[in-house]
């Protein structure tokens, strides 16, 4: 056997195929390029592990504690208490994390709710609580709220990936077949608003908005049993998703950030490219209008409304990780990095803001443009109310639905391909554990590396067959222009031309003017030659300074690498409730906030300097601890001040002021929980405006 290396530079790994050691698509649905590893084939290190170990001290993990939805009665563990989405958005993040953390008090738990769905299988084929099957409706109809089990089922299928157990097979193909039973008038019938407190805490208007979550998991069943009546099934979901009730595909978020993939994921079983375009319509037409803030999230707290496209504008904690899941499931079925570039926006930018740093607490909505948490229920949102302090007591969806975060971030750094390689698709320390190459041999790699705070990521091969020849794919992130490669401490060449053409490099390369300017807009390098164990991969992806100018007021956004930056605001945090073991908090800036910067657009590299820290703490999403921090000029503007608790408007830029130029720090916008990313640009030329 050679003992060459080939590099290639190719737009993702080929879709043909299939890996033939995890499930991935059965035909007619389309060959996936890339298939999930099972639960626990990855296993996260450093500042990951660390988040993983916070979620199980914190609230994700003691949250029967404080969520009444968790109570022993509740119907999803077979009692005659209600039983909603509550419990199955924490179970598919719990049961992960127990996993993932291997605690044995977590496990313990984590199995019995698998074992309290399974127990409830009915002979029809139902599970779960009673309280959702044959409801009455105000009208008369009697329906069935099957949204719920959109939820559920992905901790059963994550249960099966890490158990083998066929006891989930039997439970989904019966479940799947009361649903293909299921007269027209009851599968996933549209219900108002307007009826759902009739329903005593159940809310079925949604389970024909948010149907598209059945595709996924019914493909699944269909790839692992092969009944070809799942595929008509697959159909019928999908012509049951209720339409667009305006230009808008969804005026809600979380509605939001699961549709715009529905026809993506429909694509895989019509193999019409129509689709997939599609869902690429709808996610640019949504960001390119309310997306006016740093790093992938939009205006929408809680949901859009007419003018409201300022960065102040919050999103809500469920969307993050709803949205992340979308990009995973796309991602695979098109093997297109630009999907993975979208997960670090939303999971490295705000979703660790969203939290406390001790992960014991969590608030509803987090903006870019944020320079207070206070709790005042005047805030200029779409809900009044309680909506930016950190609590462990309210959000009630949010305070579940967290648990899926990091988890799944987790899961997802390493995929398999459909040539039986492995990708590494997202950066963190850890290692992976997998079947490669055409016999299957095992092999293991681990993954040292800083990022996302630093460009070098170094894969070793722990152990693995004498000689185990097998692809090895690296994601080349959107943003980076000249990644350079060792392998086994030796250089190697690459393209120079752009690994993914520039059209399909996202809708918003046009805002980022800078980014990934160079040369590369992603894709992946393919590393092919004999492994053996000891063997080294070096990639660094040199980060850039780099700024986005918001088209809408010209105000901007400094980046570097795969994170965007904020102001510094000291933060003084208050208690406002809660109790000793879980209390509520504000938290209120100590220094000031309204700045502009003086910059120039042209050379930011050149007026912002990067002073970074030696060391990566293992919990680097705080303000002491930011392991990367930018020095910029800027000025104050006096007449930006807070408007009802929260930042005022931005004015068109550039922006005039009177103020002494002086140094500001920046830091991750993860680390700061007071944020303040788009900034205004100042300037003294004749263009330049007061602000009023």
């Amino acid at each position: 056997m050679s003992n060459a290396v080939k590099v290639t530079a190719v737009p993702h790994p080929p879709p043909e195929g299939g890996n033939t050691h995890y499930p991935s698509s059965r035909e007619p649905l389309l060959a996936d390029p890339l298939a999930k590893l099972p639960l626990g084939a990855v296993r996260p290190g450093g500042w990951l592990a660390h988040q993983l170990a916070l979620m199980a001290d914190g609230m994700t993990g003691r949250l029967k504690e404080l969520s009444p939805h968790l109570a022993p009665e509740n119907g999803w563990l077979g009692g005659d208490a209600p039983g909603w989405e509550e419990q199955p958005y924490w179970l598919r993040g719990f049961h992960d994390l127990a996993v993932l953390t291997g605690r044995r008090e977590l496990l313990e738990e984590a199995a019995a709710w698998i074992e309290a769905l399974i127990g409830s299988r009915q002979d029809d084929g139902w599970f779960g609580p009673s309280i959702l099957k044959d409801m009455k409706a105000r009208d008369g109809r009697v329906i069935h709220d099957l949204w719920p089990h959109m939820v559920a089922v992905d901790a059963l299928i994550a249960h099966h990936e890490h158990t083998a157990d066929d006891r989930v097979l039997d439970l989904l193909t019966r479940f799947f077949r009361f649903c293909r039973d299921l007269p027209a008038d009851k599968y996933l019938p549209r219900v108002e608003y307007a009826d759902y407190k009739h329903y005593k805490g159940v809310m079925p208007f949604w389970q024909d908005i948010r149907a598209g979550d059945f595709l996924p998991q019914i493909y699944w069943t269909y790839t692992m049993t092969g009944e070809p009546w799942l595929l008509d099934l697959a159909v019928r979901t999908y012509e049951r998703i209720r339409p667009p009730g305006d230009e808008w595909l969804d005026h809600h978020i979380v509605n939001f950030t699961q549709r715009f993939a529905y026809p993506g994921l429909y694509y895989r079983l019509t193999h019409d490219p129509r689709h997939l375009a599609l869902t690429e319509y709808w996610y640019t037409q949504h960001l390119k209008t309310w997306g006016q803030q740093a790093r992938g999230v939009f205006g929408a707290d809680e949901v859009i409304r007419p003018g409201c496209v300022d960065p102040r504008q919050g999103f809500e904690t469920c969307g993050m990780v709803e949205f992340a899941k979308s990009f995973y499931l796309l991602a695979r079925i098109t093997g297109d990095t630009v999907y993975a570039d979208r997960v670090e926006d939303i999971m490295l930018n705000h979703f660790p803001a969203a939290q406390t740093p001790d992960l014991k607490a969590l608030h509803y909505l987090t903006a870019s443009n944020q320079p207070q948490l206070d709790d005042s229920r005047e805030h200029e949102y779409s809900s009044k109310g309680r909506q930016i302090i950190y609590s462990p007591h309210i959000y009630r969806c949010c305070q579940h639905n967290v648990a899926m975060g990091w988890p799944w971030y987790a899961q997802n750094l390493w995929q398999a391909t459909s040539d039986n390689g492995l990708a590494a698709w997202l950066y963190a320390p850890g290692e992976v554990t997998a079947r490669v190459g055409d016999n299957g041999s095992e092999v293991r790699l681990s993954m040292i590396t800083d990022y996302p705070f630093y460009g070098t990521v170094k894969l070793e091969v722990q152990s693995a067959q004498s000689a185990l020849s097998f692809p090895l794919y690296l994601r080349i992130p959107g943003w980076c222009g000249e990644p350079k490669l060792e392998v086994d401490g030796r250089p190697l060449e690459i393209s120079a031309q752009p690994l993914r053409p520039a059209a399909e490099s996202g809708p918003f390369k046009a805002m980022a003017h800078s980014r990934g300017a160079a040369g590369h807009a992603g894709g992946c390098i393919r590393i092919e030659k004999p492994w053996r164990a000891g063997d080294t991969v070096t990639l660094t992806l040199p980060m850039k300074i780099e700024l986005t100018e918001w088209p809408r007021t010209g105000s901007l956004t400094v980046e570097r690498g795969p994170l965007a930056y904020s102001l510094r605001i000291e933060e003084r945090w208050q208690r406002c409730g809660g109790t000793d073991e879980w209390p509520e908090w504000e938290v209120l800036p100590a220094s000031p906030w309204n700045y502009g910067l003086a910059v120039d657009r042209a050379r930011p590299e050149e007026s912002i300097r990067v002073r970074g820290r030696k060391e990566v703490a293992d919990q680097p999403w705080t303000l002491e601890a930011a392991p990367v921090e930018l020095q910029a000029r800027a000025r104050r503007i006096p007449g930006w001040r807070l408007e009802n608790e929260t930042a005022g408007e931005l004015r068109q830029s550039p922006v005039r002021s009177e103020e002494a130029e002086e140094d500001i720090t920046l830091i991750p916008l993860g680390c700061a929980r007071l944020r303040m990313a788009c900034l205004p640009r100042v300037a003294e030329g004749c263009d330049a405006r007061e602000w009023c």
